[in-house]
């Protein structure tokens, strides 16, 4: 992703009062990080809330205050998700030579052939992995290509996850994100578990009853 650049001015009025400034068309966030005061900002809503919509938790922005350039991640985006528009943004201002740990999202892209080909159905673990970097070096997210998934069983775990060796992943390479498994197996780990898995696709699907 091309370098962000988002533009703020220093806020003053805070709480309750903040929802004045909305109905004005800003969005109100906050800048802060290790070597830094925690410092209450108002962003331009129509210019950045479409920007930061392509943003996750590892992507890396550069926000000017007052002609001051930090660099930050874009750590939190509080949302009212019936409106669904941004209430909040948390900003962390980070060092380019100290590492940071934070969440990346998985991405799952592609067919996998056990499912169009065998009737399987995949199963997801894990939708993040945590890892430590640099935070130019942080990616933006994981993309797991489903085409490796060739037959009934297969499975991709953390550890078999593509991950540049300048990043450091701390979530337990054992842990499974992906895997194929027949409806019926799909069935028994559901009754083994507190949280019902999620189903991705199934292959083959069955024919409308008259």
């Amino acid at each position: 992703m091309e370098n962000i650049v988002i533009n703020a001015s220093k806020r003053e009025l805070k709480g309750k009062k903040v929802d004045k400034l909305r109905r004005e068309g800003y969005l109100p966030a906050v800048l802060y990080g290790a070597h830094l005061e925690p410092m209450s900002i108002l962003l331009n809503y129509r210019e950045y809330a479409k920007i930061l919509g392509t943003t996750s938790s590892s992507s890396l922005v550069t926000v000017v205050v007052d002609g001051v350039e930090h660099t930050a991640l874009v750590r939190e985006k509080q949302r009212d998700t019936l409106k669904g528009i941004y209430l909040h943004i948390d900003f962390l201002a980070v060092s380019l030579t100290e590492t940071i740990k934070t969440r990346v999202t998985i991405e799952l892209v592609g067919e996998s052939s056990a499912v169009k080909d065998y009737d399987g159905i995949l199963i997801t673990g894990l939708n993040e992995i945590e890892v430590e970097a640099l935070p130019q070096d942080l990616p933006e997210k994981i993309v797991v290509d489903l085409s490796v998934l060739k037959r009934i069983g297969d499975t991709v775990t953390v550890k078999q996850l593509p991950v540049s060796d300048k990043v450091t992943v701390h979530t337990p390479g054992d842990e499974i994100v992906v895997h194929v498994t027949h409806a019926a197996g799909a069935e028994v780990e559901a009754e083994g578990t507190t949280e019902e898995p999620e189903v991705i696709e199934k292959g083959k699907k069955e024919e409308d009853e008259d």
